[in-house]
């Protein structure tokens, strides 16, 4: 890899992840609309010889397509990432997720380039009966109409794959947590917190089980599986998770330690946070950890990470807040 193109550059895993193509000597395009990507997130990497900023949307193909001359490696990782709202918003995930990874896949064949990473998700699994789940895990229904996007962009890679011999990796991410994070769980806890550290309103019953994996390891995970699938015409997939899980109120109890408070907490009660919330995500990553990765943060040690974050950047709940 010479030269990678990332689009979502300025967002929370993009900007992370070419912070560290930047010091492995990557040359980077860093394609953003900076909707919710923020300046802030890239501006040690717009330090770096060779780093390029492209304000654009991806559904631009022109734009895209432009912006992708000298590339060899496409990181597709702009979407709409607030699983919670898609049923109250159906079109968002179609346009944002799907649509926009076709605008990707043909701007990159026009172009000439042939091999994207793809942020997937976990969700692609609904509900499964299989816990951990690996890769291999056959699709149930599918309850989230995030999920069911990202699993029509991965068929989308897989048929260019097919018909133009593009060589994709996909990862299925848990939910990422670390130094830039704008959105959920903690996020959502910490602000509530702030505004009255006395009691805390939990979706559900705070019982739902997740993975989380800090998004230093993720970026590491994924600059590791890139550079060993050369293969053209094939597609890889990885779950990228940690081995362990937390429920909600392991989690809770980790942020308001943390803060020093002892709210009261009231539930919402049922089994799941949202429609289309599963109660219970974690994934088989033997695959991942196969090449020689392992997470160097257990999921407690990213919550604190992520508070202190937040913490000391007081504006990202603020503005939050104010949207």
């Amino acid at each position: 890899m010479q030269r990678a193109l990332i689009t979502g550059g300025a967002g929370f895993i993009g900007s992370t992840l070419a912070d560290r193509l930047c010091a492995e000597g990557i040359e980077v395009v860093i394609y953003d609309n900076l909707s919710r990507g923020r300046r802030e997130f890239i501006a040690d990497a717009l330090a770096h010889p060779g780093v390029q900023l492209v304000v654009g949307d991806v559904l631009d193909g022109d734009r895209l397509r432009s912006a992708l001359d000298g590339c060899d490696t496409v990181f597709h990782f702009a979407a709409n990432a607030d699983v919670r709202h898609g049923f109250d918003q159906p079109t968002i995930d179609l346009e944002q997720n799907t649509i926009a990874t076709s605008v990707v896949l043909e701007a990159m064949r026009a172009a000439g380039v042939e091999r994207v990473a793809f942020s997937s998700t976990g969700s692609v699994y609904g509900e499964p009966e299989l816990f951990p789940t690996p890769e291999t895990c056959p699709f149930p229904v599918q309850t989230s109409l995030y999920g069911a996007s990202k699993l029509a962009g991965e068929g989308l890679i897989q048929a260019y794959a097919h018909g133009y011999g593009f060589t994709g990796v996909i990862f299925r991410f848990v939910s990422i947590l670390g130094e830039r994070y704008t959105h959920g769980h903690v996020f959502d806890f910490l602000r509530s917190l702030r505004a009255d550290p006395t009691r805390l309103r939990v979706l559900g019953d705070g019982r739902q089980e997740k993975s989380y994996l800090y998004v230093g390891d993720c970026v590491a995970a994924m600059t590791l599986a890139i550079d060993r699938e050369l293969e053209q015409g094939a597609v890889h997939v990885y779950n990228l998770g940690a081995d362990e899980t937390i429920v909600v109120d392991q989690s809770i109890a980790t942020i308001t330690a943390h803060l020093g408070v002892a709210p009261e907490l009231e539930y919402g009660g049922g089994t799941r946070g949202w429609l289309g919330d599963s109660p219970l995500i974690h994934l088989d990553c033997a695959r991942i950890r196969a090449l020689g990765w392992r997470p160097t943060l257990t999921i407690p040690e990213g919550i604190r990470r992520t508070v202190d974050w937040l913490q000391q950047n007081p504006w990202a709940l603020e503005e939050r807040a104010a949207a």
